[in-house]
């Protein structure tokens, strides 16, 4: 008799890039390259290119309800991943989608700005993302741009982050991005922070090209980690390690940022 074995499940909140780079086909791409399944619910359509975002259209707040609990009624997912949220009135239903599943683990990439500059979120969105969603998540995955946004105050990455966890949100801050006037070193360092435990750091290999959707691959991967029930800086490690190969052996497809090879195996 056949059996049939079940792959860990991540439901994806992300706007769609019709290049694949980023949003939902990058999203699918990394999960289902480590074997996991994923629903995609979209919020945004979006008109891009591997340079910049020029357009961004948000779904339905009703859509994005309808389209999700259709499928999670059907298929149970293991693990949230949110991505670009484009009106208070979509992340509103995702907030509440979410909230309605408190055991299901919550990543979410804060997705402000596109890779080429275009920006993705206003202040009032950045405000209500503060009160709906992160309060939900297990772990978001800013760059240390995003991270001076969503803390506003005048305050070290270290301050920041912990007024961030002390509301019981994990924060793997990615350090890719310097900030204006800072030296670029040769070295990339990442920094898992978590109330009660000193801060995790991973060193990589600074890579020389700008790349589409890498904060997409690594929130994805990330999730599906925690889909699994991988230990959290586990997860932030093996997330690390699939997208730093999937940048170094990138394509380019465009005449912008350069595509991650996400096939390309752990």
């Amino acid at each position: 008799m056949t059996t049939h074995t079940r792959p860990p499940v991540v439901m994806v909140f992300a706007g769609v890039d019709p290049t694949n780079g980023a949003g939902t086909g990058a999203d699918m791409e990394a999960i289902r390259t480590a074997g996991g399944w994923a629903l995609t619910v979209p919020t945004a359509l979006t008109v891009q290119d591997t340079s910049n975002v020029t357009r961004v259209e948000p779904v339905s707040a009703s859509y994005i309800r309808s389209a999700a609990q259709c499928a999670m009624a059907d298929i149970t997912p293991d693990a949230f991943k949110v991505g670009l949220v484009s009106s208070i009135e979509s992340m509103e239903a995702i907030a509440s989608l979410i909230a309605e599943h408190p055991s299901i683990p919550v990543a979410i990439d804060p997705v402000l700005k596109a890779g080429g500059g275009a920006e993705l979120s206003s202040d009032e969105l950045m405000m209500a993302f503060r009160s709906l969603l992160l309060p939900l998540a297990t772990i978001i995955t800013p760059n240390r741009l995003e991270l001076c946004r969503l803390v506003p105050e005048e305050a070290t990455d270290n301050e920041r982050a912990r007024s961030i966890y002390d509301r019981g949100c994990s924060v793997l801050l990615t350090g890719t991005d310097p900030l204006d006037g800072e030296h670029v070193s040769e070295v990339v360092e990442h920094s898992l922070y978590r109330a009660d435990h000193a801060p995790v750091r991973w060193q990589w290999p600074r890579l020389s090209w700008h790349y589409h959707g890498s904060g997409c691959t690594l929130t994805s991967r990330l999730a599906l980690e925690l889909a699994q029930g991988t230990p959290i800086e586990r997860a932030c490690e093996l997330a690390q390690s699939s997208t730093w190969l999937a940048l170094n052996s990138a394509y380019e497809l465009g005449k912008g940022q350069l595509m991650p090879h996400r096939l390309y195996p752990d």
